[in-house]
């Protein structure tokens, strides 16, 4: 089949919006292209760099570079898992050896894998995180009819009585992203359910969430900050109803796959997510989606412009990736 090339590309990318959660906002996308090439198979992995564990741009297209010459001499995904951490890095490279495979044996993705056969996927759409009354206005310019709002400050509850005012046909996941007021929770736990909210996501820190072992309310609590690889399911049972899987943070879509199993073999539900980037980061989650209980990946529709022949999105779903983009 002939020798391995890869090529790293950092990618920035304008947003449309101010894209606000509770530690901050960013005005563009910073993620890190892989293309591994052998013979007339071309495999595309893409990641972002995440900062809660230390990953920038530069040190993500460094950890990529040591890889090469395992890479281009033949690693396998399995020998990867071993080689190297979970995190931003070895996601691109794990992503692109499953597109590399599919696209040299002529079976998709789906198939190597185990998953089930793709089909749409309702995502979840964000709401940035604002005062309530521009919340409730970007809600209404939502078609979907399951958005993620942004919380994290002393209107938190207003800021979902706005939105669910504004749309009250659509089903709400509270995203605090560690940020909630503590003193507010208890209010927004008990009225979450009548406010059409089905879902809270990590309402306090990674460090400070036992509180949430003796959890109120009548509205499952997932897990995001919290959760990074399967090593974590069995710990996080005992605090979430729920967990937010994201390949960037398991390191690729091999870990994934033994997460969201690892959690439905704890009884824990599983939401598919994501960060702000582009359909070729976004491709592989849309896959793992079948095997999950709800999706958030809504990264290109932030986009000023994502890649050509990128992921189709109408209404609130997301096609499956055609063969051309990934897997």
């Amino acid at each position: 089949m002939g020798t391995r090339q890869i090529d790293i590309t950092p990618v920035s990318t304008p947003l449309r919006a101010v894209f606000a959660i509770s530690r901050g906002a960013k005005t563009q996308a910073d993620t890190v292209q892989v293309r591994v090439r052998q013979g007339a198979g071309t495999g595309w992995g893409e990641c972002v760099p995440y900062g809660r564990y230390g990953e920038t741009v530069e040190t993500v297209t460094t950890a990529i570079e040591a890889m090469r010459d395992a890479i281009e001499g033949g690693l396998t995904r399995d020998e990867l898992q071993i080689r190297m951490p979970a995190g931003a890095a070895r996601c691109a490279l794990d992503c692109a050896l499953w597109d590399l495979e599919a696209k040299l044996s002529g079976t998709p993705v789906w198939q190597l894998a185990g998953l089930p056969e793709p089909k749409p996927v309702e995502t979840a759409v964000t709401v940035s995180l604002d005062v309530p009354e521009a919340m409730a206005e970007a809600a209404r310019a939502i078609q979907g009819r399951l958005l993620k709002l942004k919380l994290g400050g002393a209107d938190d509850l207003k800021r979902v009585e706005a939105v669910h005012l504004a749309r009250p046909d659509a089903r709400l996941i509270d995203d605090a992203n560690a940020g909630l007021v503590p003193a507010e929770f208890p209010a927004i736990s008990r009225a979450a359910a009548d406010l059409g909210v089905v879902l809270i996501e990590q309402p306090f820190p990674a460090d400070n969430d036992a509180a949430l072992e003796r959890r109120p309310g009548p509205v499952a609590i997932c897990a995001d900050e919290s959760a990074h690889t399967s090593a974590d399911i069995q710990h996080l049972a005992r605090r979430y109803d729920a967990v937010n899987v994201k390949l960037d943070k398991t390191g690729g879509l091999t870990e994934a796959l033994a997460m969201v199993r690892a959690a439905k073999a704890s009884g824990m539900g599983v939401m598919v997510g994501c960060m702000v980037a582009g359909s070729i980061s976004m491709a592989p989650a849309v896959l793992l989606a079948g095997l999950c209980d709800a999706a958030d990946l809504d990264g290109p529709l932030w986009l000023a412009e994502d890649v050509e022949g990128g992921l189709i999105y109408r209404d609130g779903w997301v096609e499956p990736p055609k063969a051309a983009l990934w897997g």
